[in-house]
């Protein structure tokens, strides 16, 4: 197995780039998801699953460690502050904010109940603080995966952009290779040491239309039917490092507590 691309994505939502190397934090990927887009009306970070339309802008991070966003109407917003939160209230035709995660409150998500209908019921959580991430630090996704999920629809396009991963690992064969690995494997890269917790629970956001991919809601039901919606791994980081393209990727298996056998119950 082999790492073959490296993701961050700046700013939340919005699509993200391709690097050759990283390095991996305690809590993530060096400038991933540093920064979201506050509603000034809701308070809420928007996201892709409520403001689509943010699959159409991308970011990258500068040496300074800002941001920097492209917008689809060919307007360049660089770094925080008053002119960038006027191009984008502009373009989203509301009040919003550009924000650091690390200044502000753990912020609530959401996700449609149906994935495939907006106008289901919407579920809310809290995201982890410091991030602007669904769960975990990094979301690893495997070849297999894809493989096996555009065997079973090979009508879609399965490119990967749409998963948002942030690790991507070639793996031979099929099969829901990730799965297997949470709570049960560490990932090794170098003097890396990833830990996978959980499956990735897939919402709408795959389904959305985004600069060379069109809109298809058949592969979120494809992933409903044939694996109860999920696709990749949510990923702990166990111990982390540079990683690079190109480097060998190891799985070591992970002593699982054993669970305390009942007390006998008294009267």
């Amino acid at each position: 197995m082999r790492l073959i691309e490296i993701v961050r994505y700046p700013v939340k939502s919005l699509q993200g780039e391709s690097l050759p190397a990283a390095e991996i934090e305690a809590d993530g990927l060096s400038g991933d998801r540093r920064w979201g887009i506050r509603d000034e009306v809701t308070g809420k970070i928007l996201t892709g699953r409520r403001a689509p339309e943010l699959l159409w802008a991308s970011a990258t991070v500068t040496s300074d460690g800002a941001p920097s966003i492209s917008l689809p109407t060919g307007v360049r917003c660089e770094g925080p502050g008053r002119d960038t939160d006027a191009a984008l209230s502009e373009w989203l035709g509301r009040p919003v904010r550009l924000v650091p995660a690390v200044t502000v409150p753990a912020a609530r998500a959401e996700y449609f109940e149906d994935a495939t209908d907006d106008a289901s019921e919407v579920v809310e959580w809290t995201m982890p603080a410091g991030r602007f991430v669904d769960a975990e630090p990094l979301l690893v996704v495997t070849t297999a995966s894809r493989r096996t999920a555009a065997a079973l629809y090979p009508g879609g396009d399965w490119d990967l952009r749409r998963f948002r991963p942030n690790l991507v690992v070639e793996v031979d064969g099929d099969g829901w290779v990730e799965d297997a690995w949470c709570k049960h494997a560490a990932i090794r890269i170098g003097d890396v040491r990833l830990l996978p917790t959980q499956p990735c629970m897939r919402c709408t956001m795959p389904t959305r239309p985004q600069p060379g991919l069109d809109e298809d809601r058949e592969i979120f039901r494809t992933l409903a039917h044939h694996h109860g919606g999920r696709f990749g791994a949510w990923t702990a980081v166990g111990a982390g490092g540079a990683v690079s393209v190109g480097d060998d990727v190891t799985i070591e298996p992970v002593e699982v507590p054993a669970v305390p056998a009942a007390s006998p119950a008294t009267n």
